[in-house]
């Protein structure tokens, strides 16, 4: 097996809603989702990752996109180590700028593409992001234009409906949303839906992508990304969302996200 080697760095936020991330790793993630819109470009190497549309493959120069909920994960290719930058940009600001643009929202059709523009316009995002002294405006104007470029070529200005999850599935999210800090039994969850456990777990997988233990764990992880932007300490971070200690949610955010909670706030604090 190949040695592990993983280097992330959170860049400094600089914009409201948006955040930045430069990564060099060889790490498997697990089927995930964020609760943001991401883009981002592969620097070296190469990456597999299940996604909406299928197993996706994205290789250096590659842009590669998900949008919010979306489960996916990623596995380098041959166990080699690649290097990626993305941002995340809440849904609030992408659906602001898009309604600037076309009065609607947006969905992010594909999850890997070739686009030499787009390409280079993250660099540059990223150039400017890491200088001693980022420029807001050249930062918004960068991310306007990334998102004004994803929006005439990689997406959807109707986003696809559906039906939603199935009664009994959409029951056990409502509890897991509502009650994320507390500690739940997928018995607890089969009697409140009124399946077995069997059922439940399959239903589940089968609808989300994901158990939902993982899914528990992503909502604390969630919750707890914002405690520590708005900066609360790490240790009353893990305690408030219902991690048992501060070094469980470390091991998930690090297993999901690829970044310490310290390093997360750090880019936070002013």
């Amino acid at each position: 097996m190949d040695r592990l080697v993983h280097k992330a760095e959170q860049h400094r936020s600089i914009l409201p809603g948006v955040e930045a991330m430069t990564l060099a790793s060889n790490q498997h993630f697990p089927r995930h989702s964020h609760d943001q819109f991401g883009f981002g470009m592969i620097g070296f190497g190469a990456h597999r990752s299940w996604s909406a549309v299928g197993q996706v493959e994205a290789y250096a120069g590659d842009v590669i996109f998900c949008n919010p909920g979306e489960v996916h994960d990623g596995t380098p290719m041959d166990g080699k180590i690649r290097g990626w930058k993305i941002a995340y940009v809440d849904p609030w600001v992408m659906s602001g700028t898009v309604e600037e643009e076309i009065g609607g929202e947006l969905e992010i059709v594909r999850a890997v593409a070739q686009d030499h523009v787009l390409a280079r316009n993250i660099v540059r995002l990223f150039e400017s992001l890491t200088q001693p002294a980022p420029d807001p405006l050249a930062l918004e104007e960068y991310l306007v234009h990334a998102i004004e470029c994803i929006l005439q070529r990689h997406a959807s200005r109707q986003p696809r409906r559906d039906n939603g999850p199935s009664p009994c599935v959409a029951l056990a999210l409502e509890k897991l949303d509502t009650a994320a800090d507390e500690t739940v039994s997928i018995s607890e969850l089969a009697a409140l839906v009124g399946t077995s456990r069997f059922q439940l777990l399959r239903a589940f997988r089968r609808e989300t992508g994901i158990t939902p233990h993982a899914y528990l764990i992503q909502r604390r992880v969630s919750a707890a990304r914002r405690l520590l932007a708005a900066g609360e300490p790490p240790a009353q971070a893990a305690a408030a969302v219902g991690f048992s200690d501060q070094s469980h949610m470390t091991r998930a955010f690090v297993r999901y996200l690829g970044v310490t909670p310290a390093r997360y706030r750090a880019a936070f604090i002013k």
